[in-house]
């Protein structure tokens, strides 16, 4: 019908409602969005929403008689375009309002330190940090709760706003980042849902608390782990012994071959009889509860291969 690179997306929607005879309150209702809402887009005011975070664009092809999915290419090719231009550009401090509520949500024991810490840089590694886990968490719930209709007027009367305003509201807080994270969103999500957070300044594991009237879930953990390398325990010389003898390895699944790999050992070099046997630990229903793991053509647990009797002097844990 148009050319995706020729017209943008207020073009579009003027074009088609001028054609259908509708008007800016039609194309909104459609949408369950404010009119307000739909003459921001049209006025190129606010930035259209990203596809996957919306259900507006089926709801405003099926309105305009459009063909499905010609929309959302549309607002793809626009927003690539749109992220090449804020690249380009340095990141700007958070606004003071928004400094401010992470601040106040923040444990109080821990305030005046952070407080500090945030102060020393316009947008520093932590406060960068705290504040990108807060959305992370809330847009979680948001998404998680974009199609209930009662979670959005919940929200909706903590907020003083319609349904419709609550739609439009979190469409445009979905689309946001932490660079562009705006009071509004703050007014409307951050504030409602987050508790308090706290976190270690020796680990930088961060802990946030939601508030349970709003979000469900009471808690959120995230913590920075130590992990070996996932070739470490591969390249253990009892490992890859294991699985050359057939007579140990043989009908081990991808999941207990990566089992095997998982396991981690300091100071120590398991046998290839190490293995096999935590194999069969895997395989008896003794440890586990539900059904038992039948593979075929494995050894039976209380058949213990020659070679495997032969490795029991060889086990040095």
């Amino acid at each position: 019908m148009w050319g995706l690179i020729s017209m943008d997306l207020p073009s579009i929607l003027r074009q088609r409602l001028e054609q259908l005879g509708h008007e800016q309150r039609d194309l909104a209702a459609a949408a369950q969005v404010t009119e307000s809402y739909i003459s921001q887009l049209l006025s190129r005011k606010k930035a259209p929403p990203a596809p996957e975070r919306t259900d507006i664009y089926g709801k405003i092809e099926e309105f305009l008689k459009l063909r499905r999915g010609q929309l959302t290419k549309l607002v793809d090719l626009q927003r690539r375009e749109e992220l090449k231009r804020k690249l380009a550009d340095p990141p700007a401090p958070l606004f003071k309002e928004v400094r401010e509520l992470v601040l106040r949500k923040c444990k109080l024991d821990k305030q005046k330190q952070i407080r500090t810490i945030f102060e020393r840089q316009p947008f520093g590694e932590i406060e960068l940090l705290v504040t990108q886990k807060l959305l992370d968490v809330v847009k979680g719930v948001a998404r998680q709760e974009l199609e209930s209709e009662n979670w959005l007027r919940l929200v909706g009367r903590l907020n003083n706003r319609s349904y419709e305003q609550m739609r439009v509201a979190i469409l445009e807080f979905l689309d946001t980042d932490v660079f562009n994270v705006s009071i509004e969103n703050c007014v409307s999500f951050l504030d409602p849902l987050i508790e308090s957070w706290d976190i270690d300044l020796a680990t930088f594991s961060l802990e946030i608390v939601l508030n349970r009237r709003v979000a469900p879930g009471h808690s959120k953990k995230f913590a920075f782990v130590e992990k070996q390398s996932e070739t470490a325990c591969e390249e253990a010389p009892g490992l890859k012994e294991f699985f050359q003898d057939v007579s140990l390895s043989a009908g081990a699944t991808e999941e207990e071959i990566a089992f095997l790999k998982s396991l981690r050992f300091r100071g120590r070099h398991p046998t290839p009889l190490f293995y096999y046997r935590e194999l069969q630990i895997l395989r008896d229903p003794l440890h586990f509860r539900g059904p038992v793991l039948q593979v075929p053509g494995a050894p039976e647990s209380a058949d213990l291969p020659q070679n495997a009797e032969r490795s029991k002097t060889q086990l040095a844990l």
